[in-house]
């Protein structure tokens, strides 16, 4: 450390800005965000913060900022219906969510150690998995705010009927969380399911881990929510400080002075925080909050701090340790779990405001699922393509290439040296394909960009957003595999593995109308074919 290292510190909630220059040019904007009282403005809700064109979304947007308090009478109703469950033998959860109705329960409970069988996927191997488990002691949670996602409808309509088959009552089965009058509010009533719980309708998803979105998978699943609440409130008031110290301040003014000097990517590494997962949720929060308008901070959640991508980071990136600093990074960011929701919403909030966007709404979201809807249509048609190589168990598509080796190459030089991004997207199953993570480190390593990777469609839910309205950079490997066996939806004219590939060409059809470079590989034999692709990178990209 130098005299020129700043920290705003809170108890054991801190952000040290451990880089002098960083530090110097964050200086200035931490002054102004204090001098214009722009954090008790947002803990007051105050909608004007990020422009008039921002402020109907912002006026319906901000009431997380005191979730520490109005998410406490949870606690109670939480245990209760726990404890009614376990006494039935019920003690098994699956949460079927996406985005931010599944990410930070999967952290919360992952921190604490107690098992979720969380369910974001449309992968027909992965979804019998959860199947596979012990239905006469499952309770399904089934998470939307909107009440119409797709995946989560899938999901519960797959539980319930096998509950039904099972000889048990889905309806006593079946927990419900959504937002008051949507259409999931509406079938849970017309049901009779378990339990409906009602989230504050004024907090996106995204911003949501306070609420009963992240509260009440987690506390079922036995994690302590009370305690997650006392570490939020243990660091409100400093974050609601006009203070150049105010640790959120300090974090934004430090992304935002660093994005104005280029570095328009964000590595996210734990170095010992005692948080497991902390970077998948974060990456969703930044990626959606920012990516929009053709500029924002592109969240890179990277294996541990000597990983490809964070001691060796470039100029275009900012280096974000976790837990404790370590070496290559630039910031360093320690508290408890509840604390880090916080100051992190807060710290995102105030760094859309120095971006000069609206970090509430997500207006490029909605392509993919358009598109993949209309390839629903008409499935045969939309999923009837040519490869342009079969090359052993992979196939390739969206490229002129003979052969694996040949597109990879082609791939690789196209997006070597622009000063972009590549994205992994995976739809495989995340469990028993977990393997395919590990393109992620060996792309970085061997290209020297910045690379993100993301399970398929749940990416979609998270950086899909900064995908289509952030830097228009990146450059996207698509993975798609044949299933072993599918799983139809009931009422519902697709299987699984149909929607799965719909949302995957959806998605491509959507960048490549971007004008961004999209090649798809898909796997005949996805054990085969994922071993051959990691020995391909090996050998077409050094």
């Amino acid at each position: 450390m130098t005299e020129h290292v700043q920290q705003g510190d809170v108890g054991s909630t801190t952000v040290t800005i451990v880089d002098p220059a960083l530090a110097a040019r964050a200086e200035s904007a931490a002054a102004a965000l204090a001098a214009g009282q722009v954090a008790s403005k947002l803990t007051a809700q105050d909608a004007t913060l990020w422009g008039p064109a921002a402020e109907p979304e912002a006026s319906i947007r901000l009431s997380w900022t005191t979730l520490h308090r109005s998410s406490r009478p949870l606690i109670g109703e939480i245990e209760t219906l726990r404890a009614e469950l376990r006494s039935e033998g019920v003690e098994r959860v699956v949460l079927a969510g996406m985005g931010g109705s599944s990410l930070a329960p999967e952290v919360i409970t992952g921190t604490e150690g107690v098992a979720l069988t969380v369910l974001d996927t449309t992968d027909p191997g992965q979804v019998a998995d959860a199947l596979a488990g012990d239905l006469d002691r499952t309770v399904l949670v089934v998470s939307s705010k909107s009440g119409g996602t797709v995946e989560t409808d899938s999901h519960r309509r797959i539980f319930a009927e096998a509950f039904r088959e099972a000889g048990i009552d889905a309806a006593s089965r079946i927990v419900v969380v959504t937002d008051p009058g949507s259409p999931l509010a509406e079938l849970a009533e017309k049901e009779g399911y378990r339990r409906t719980f009602l989230a504050d309708p004024n907090v996106g998803g995204r911003y949501s881990a306070l609420t009963a979105f992240g509260l009440v998978p987690a506390g079922l699943a036995g994690a302590d929510v009370a305690r997650l609440l006392d570490q939020a409130a243990g660091v409100a008031d400093a974050l609601a400080a006009d203070s150049p110290d105010n640790p959120a301040i300090r974090l934004a003014a430090a992304l935002g002075a660093a994005h104005e000097d280029g570095a328009e990517k964000v590595v996210l590494a734990d170095t010992g925080s005692g948080i497991t997962g902390f970077g998948d949720w974060a990456e969703q929060l930044i990626a959606e909050s920012t990516g929009k308008e053709g500029t924002g901070l592109l969240p890179v959640a990277v294996e541990g701090p000597q990983a490809p991508g964070f001691a060796d980071h470039g100029a275009d990136a900012t280096a974000v340790a976790v837990g404790p600093a370590a070496d290559g990074a630039q910031i360093s960011v320690t508290g408890p779990l509840g604390a880090q929701f916080l100051l992190w919403e807060y710290a995102t909030a105030l760094a859309g405001r120095l971006l000069g966007i609206n970090p509430f709404d997500q207006p490029d979201v909605e392509a993919a699922k358009k598109a993949a809807r209309s390839l629903l249509d008409r499935p045969e048609g939309g999923q009837a393509q040519e490869p342009a190589f079969t090359d052993g168990a992979v196939q390739g598509f969206g490229v002129t290439a003979a052969n694996l080796t040949e597109a990879l190459t082609g791939f690789a030089g196209q997006a070597t040296g622009s000063g972009g991004y590549l994205a992994v997207q995976a739809y495989l199953d995340r469990l028993d394909d977990a393997s395919a993570s590990l393109l992620r480190g060996e792309l970085a390593k061997r290209t020297g960009l910045q690379t993100t990777f993301g399970w398929g469609p749940r990416f979609l839910h998270s950086t899909g957003q900064y995908h289509k309205g952030g830097h228009q950079n990146g450059f996207f490997l698509q993975i798609t595999g044949d299933a072993e066996e599918d799983l139809a939806v009931p009422d519902r004219p697709y299987t699984l593995g149909t929607l799965q590939l719909a949302q995957a060409l959806g998605d491509g059809q959507v960048l490549a109308e971007h004008g961004r470079p999209v090649l798809r590989l898909h796997f005949t034999d996805r054990a085969a074919g994922l071993a051959q692709l990691v020995a391909a990178v090996q050998e077409a990209i050094r």
